[in-house]
């Protein structure tokens, strides 16, 4: 599945529960929010990057990722399940690579298309945007 679709329903689920009071941020979560929003900025703008080679544009993902692991590590409820979410939508970068095998193991890597990298990029993107709109 696209993750853009992916991260679109969860961000769609959250902006609901946002908006009929279903979920309440703390002063706490939106601090969070704000702070793994400018972390997910690593990824860049959109076209900002387009000199990237793969394995930039992968290490840009990893630790966008990476960004999310640890907003989830610091809180619980729902911005937690959120973040969860998220993570998930987004795990098929770890089973990436960007360089060749080689004759090597790849222990189950992949290359993935250059359109699997800019729907990565653009999920990221819309994640982040959200996170901002909610911490503000």
């Amino acid at each position: 599945m696209d993750m853009r679709v992916e991260i679109l329903g969860l961000i769609t689920e959250a902006e609901e529960q946002l908006g009929t009071a279903g979920w309440d941020l703390t002063p706490r979560d939106r601090a969070l929010a704000r702070e793994v929003a400018a972390g997910l900025g690593v990824v860049g703008p959109e076209g900002g990057r387009a000199d990237a080679v793969e394995p930039q544009r992968l290490e840009r993902l990893r630790e966008a990722l990476a960004v999310l692991a640890i907003g989830l590590a610091r809180t619980h409820g729902r911005l937690a399940w959120f973040l969860a979410g998220c993570s998930a939508a987004l795990s098929p970068v770890l089973h990436w690579r960007a360089l060749p095998a080689g004759d090597g193991p790849t222990f189950n890597t992949v290359v993935p298309t250059a359109e699997q990298f800019t729907q990565a990029e653009e999920a990221v993107r819309r994640l982040a945007s959200m996170l901002a709109r909610i911490s503000a």
